[in-house]
């Protein structure tokens, strides 16, 4: 079962951080254009997609069962890899590449703000960029774009996973 976490844990993260590089390399030579959050999403998706197919192998292999705990706690853990694996590929990127993130970033917020809504960004920008001034900031955002998605994830499967094992 851990051979099985690890193995489909490092394969989501190397696709969601696939994908986020490809983002990055993408807004770093189009400061001016938003990258698509679709295509972010769309990444998130396969990467929770190898848990989801990680938890199914867990239970094929046990005789075709698995509670729900069990689900959950494997398919947690897959998550945490995931997005680990995310948090320290951004980590590198940002570091050594592309550290006025942040500046762009907050340019293309505003850029793309209604009138009526500049104030309200223009105070979320600030917010942002006071977070990105320390590392744990850093980490904790980074975490945030995709540790919830995945444990939502997590859920379901572990529901659905429970609940297949149990029409056997």
């Amino acid at each position: 079962m851990n051979r099985t976490i690890l193995k489909f844990g490092v394969l989501g993260g190397i696709i969601v951080s696939a994908f986020m590089c490809l983002v990055t390399y993408f807004m770093k030579q189009n400061p001016e254009q938003q990258p698509s959050m679709i295509l972010g999403f769309t990444s998130m998706v396969f990467a929770f997609g190898t848990m989801i197919y990680g938890v199914f192998q867990i239970r094929k292999n046990n005789a075709n069962q698995i509670s729900f705990g069990a689900a959950f706690k494997a398919g947690f853990l897959m998550t945490v890899i995931i997005s680990t694996i995310y948090v320290a590929v951004w980590l590198v990127i940002f570091y050594n590449f592309f550290p006025n993130f942040m500046e762009i970033y907050g340019d293309m917020m505003l850029k793309n703000a209604k009138p009526e809504d500049v104030a309200k960004v223009t105070e979320e920008v600030k917010w942002m960029k006071e977070v990105y001034q320390s590392p744990i900031g850093i980490i904790g955002m980074t975490y945030v774009e995709i540790l919830p998605f995945g444990t939502v994830v997590t859920l379901l499967n572990a529901l659905v996973q429970n609940k297949m094992s149990s029409k056997s």
